[in-house]
């Protein structure tokens, strides 16, 4: 129950639909008791009528007892249609609302976050556990109008035909209900292993479906139908447990209500013969008692409704309670366009749970309108460095400087939007490619799609396809080669034309020739905008205003091209080592210098 209070919150807009389909339950009930002490009135009268020649012994005909039941009947029907469409609707739209808000939540959290909880895990939560959720919703609250309303109704009248036989059964009530309590307890602990393991099914196959082409290069099928079977044997193990208890349950709640029944059948019509009560009391009785016992027998599927609709509440819950790694707090000071103007001041970045900074005494200032290129060795910080630009990695408080105000004073909403980022892994989704590249405005005009392909170099490709811009590209660009994907990520920046663009060493599947006809697009387009490049060519960093070299979280070099050269220091060496021939030039150049 603690688990199922909180949806409440989630239940609480629609509760005049819920109380309504409550209404209408109770309304429908009151008219089956009534269908049942109809249905006793024409048995008596039946039985009057055929045994006396004197139908005024009899208060009603059988037309008008026909006539009144087939009334109550279509009354009962339109209630029950009635609240069933309510409670179903509602089922329906809590499913929706908790779709939206694990949406949302997903959307604000950070690396740390899907670090712990997979993507196979978190669609599981979002399909399978909701849909536990919608059916305890819609289905639950019609079994709890039956557990509720059936022995309201059944216990009252049953007690006006009889208190004797009503008596009689009341010993054997408490001990089914415990045994259902029991039950449940063992039926908790199976259903949170049912999900655990349906989770970590669903990792397995996204992990293993997203790297195909590795397991394939790699040869590795057996291995991975291996891992999966053993897996796929954990959770049927789980389910064929919880499937246990539950068939034990539903089997026992039966037995003992048919036991109930039995039991006044047997002294329920020994009242008959001695005619201390008429055949249609009897049948009333036994009706009353069918919907008394109603609850009982459905007692198994009801508590596995619930034991697994809590067990989906809980796990939808970790995720809700995440807490965003990174807190939107904006002021109302900040200025609505970015210029591109940033500033560190001695930052030192850590990331959670990590032992040493990433980042340790960062203190740069970058001009709006300034072309910066990042470079250093694998693990240096460059990564890193390029998240705080946009918040991917929140900075603490008076370290990072954005036009003049604390990049934390801004809206995430406003950093992320003004800023573009093309990233180290090209993304694409499987859509036409115009819409990858116009991902951000689907509504842009097609020309402006055509020109930003032309400035990363993609037009030919694209004029190539048969379908043009219209080309469906399949699943994260599976249909195009390494350094087109990044080209059409390229093209998704540039696109936007924001303040400040973000380049994540996304030439590194582009041959020098196609590199330098966009770094030369660049830097028309971009003249009087920031840009920031991270890169391991030489023939990349050269374009830029100014280099930054990062070594151990450190900024160890900065300054043009021609000015780290002469320093003759770590970028010096990098490019002596990509430029073929660097070497002997400077051999010669040492001779020449050398004193006689």
């Amino acid at each position: 129950m603690k688990s199922l209070i909180r949806l409440i919150p989630f239940l609480r807009p629609y509760r005049y639909q819920i109380g309504l389909g409550f209404l209408s339950f109770f309304i429908a009930r009151f008219f089956e008791v009534s269908t049942y002490y109809l249905v006793s009135v024409g048995i008596d009268t039946i039985e009057i009528l055929g045994g006396s020649a004197d139908s005024v012994l009899a208060p009603f005909s059988v037309g008008q007892v026909a006539t009144v039941l087939i009334f109550s009947v279509m009354l009962r029907f339109v209630f029950v249609v009635h609240a069933r469409r309510q409670v179903r609707r509602v089922g329906q739209l809590v499913a929706y609302d908790l779709r939206q808000r694990l949406y949302m939540t997903v959307q604000q959290q950070g690396s740390d976050f899907f670090s712990k909880m997979g993507v196979g895990d978190i669609m599981t939560r979002a399909i399978q556990d909701i849909s536990l959720i919608q059916r305890l919703v819609a289905f639950g609250m019609i079994q709890i109008v039956i557990m509720v309303y059936a022995p309201l109704f059944g216990v009252s009248a049953m007690m006006y035909k009889s208190p004797a036989l009503t008596f009689m059964i009341m010993p054997i009530l408490p001990a089914i209900f415990y045994y259902g309590w029991w039950m449940s307890r063992q039926l908790a602990v199976t259903s949170v292993a049912v999900q655990e393991n349906l989770s970590a099914l669903s990792s397995l196959v996204q992990e293993n479906l997203g790297g195909i082409r590795t397991v394939q290069a790699q040869a590795q099928e057996d291995n991975e139908i291996r891992r999966f079977g053993g897996v796929n044997e954990n959770y049927a193990q789980a389910f064929y447990s919880q499937s246990r208890v539950n068939s034990l349950m539903s089997a026992w709640m039966p037995f003992q209500a048919s036991a109930a029944q039995l039991l006044i059948i047997v002294y329920g019509g020994s009242q008959v013969l001695a005619g201390e009560i008429s055949i249609g009391d009897l049948v009333f009785f036994l009706a009353c008692l069918n919907m008394l016992l109603q609850p009982i027998r459905m007692a198994g599927m009801f508590v596995t409704l619930v034991q697994r609709g809590a067990v989906a509440t809980n796990r939808l819950h970790e995720i809700f309670d995440a807490v965003p790694e990174i807190r939107d707090s904006p002021s109302d000071n900040t200025p609505a366009t970015i210029r591109g103007e940033f500033e560190f001041k001695h930052l030192t970045y850590s990331y959670p749970r990590a032992a040493e900074p990433v980042l340790k005494d960062i203190t740069l200032q970058i001009k709006a309108g300034e072309s910066i290129a990042i470079v250093g060795r694998v693990g240096a910080g460059k990564s890193t460095l390029l998240k705080l630009f946009t918040r991917m990695a929140d900075t603490p408080r008076g370290c990072l400087f954005l036009d003049g105000h604390d990049i934390c004073d801004y809206p995430l909403s406003q950093v992320r939007s003004q800023i573009a980022q093309v990233l180290q892994d090209p993304f694409l989704f499987g859509e036409p490619l115009r819409n990858n590249i116009s991902y951000d405005d689907p509504a842009r005009a097609l020309d402006l799609v055509w020109d930003s392909a032309e400035a990363a170099a993609l037009r030919e490709t694209i004029e190539a396809f048969p379908e043009q811009m219209d080309t469906l590209i399949g699943e994260r660009g599976v249909t195009l080669s390494g350094g087109q994907k990044q080209r059409a990520t390229l093209a998704r920046g540039l696109i936007r034309n924001a303040p400040v663009l973000i380049l994540d060493d996304c030439f590194s599947s582009v041959d020098t020739e196609t590199e330098e006809h966009i770094l030369n697009r660049l830097k028309t387009m971009r003249r009087e905008r920031t840009t920031i490049i991270v890169s391991h060519r030489v023939s990349t960093l050269r374009h830029a205003d100014r280099i930054i070299v990062l070594d151990e979280g450190r900024i160890i070099e900065a300054g043009s091209h021609a000015e780290l050269l002469r320093q003759g220091g770590a970028y010096a060496e990098l490019e002596r080592a990509q430029t073929p021939g660097a070497d002997q030039a400077a051999q010669r150049r040492a001779q020449v210098t050398a004193p006689l």
